[in-house]
């Protein structure tokens, strides 16, 4: 058996397990173990799959695993990195549903989660800046990812809509109004 298999099922495991926030506070070690450590992909390839699992439907994380183990070594390679991120989150929510009766009125264990959740903010702001550098995102055009977050969180539209939307005006930009290359 391919030794890719199950170094892919051990590096997904241990960023599901020990990554706290969710698939965008994963970013950053996907990307640490993808890209830079292992060199499984590249920078480039890293942010279009980042593009595209957040356009599917699902959880970002196991969308962002299945793509790179699936580019890697096609269906079994996603079935590799798609358990492995998958089952940790699984287990969890197990032992949680489990014991969690036991637990929710112990003053330290909801004192912790408070001093979780600034955290869990911080680890989702890194990757967002670190994809805004990436997406060339500058004072010129930064007005784009706000004014699209604004209409979310402000106005309530609909996420799908925003994305059909800057898809069909990033294609009618490129087509009439991006300048033609030498």
């Amino acid at each position: 058996m391919d030794k890719f298999y199950t170094e892919s099922f051990k590096t997904f495991f241990k960023i599901g397990a020990f990554t706290l926030g969710g698939g965008y506070a994963m970013i950053p070690i996907i990307e640490e173990e993808v890209v830079n450590k292992r060199k499984w992909i590249d920078k480039e390839e890293f942010l279009d799959l980042i593009a595209i699992a957040q356009s599917c439907p699902g959880v970002f994380a196991v969308n962002i695993s299945t793509f790179i183990g699936y580019k890697m070594r096609r269906t079994p390679g996603a079935i590799a990195t798609t358990f492995g991120t998958a089952l940790p989150s699984f287990l969890i929510i197990l032992c949680i549903a489990m014991f969690f009766h036991r637990f929710m009125d112990v003053a330290w264990v909801a004192d912790m989660f408070r001093g979780i959740r600034p955290a869990v903010v911080a680890l989702i702001a890194v990757p967002t800046f670190n994809l805004a550098k990436s997406a060339h995102i500058t004072l010129v055009n930064c007005w784009i990812p706000i004014a699209c977050a604004l209409l979310i969180w402000g106005l309530g539209v609909n996420p799908i809509y925003i994305i059909i939307a800057a898809g069909i005006c990033g294609f009618l930009y490129g087509k009439f109004l991006k300048p033609t290359e030498p």
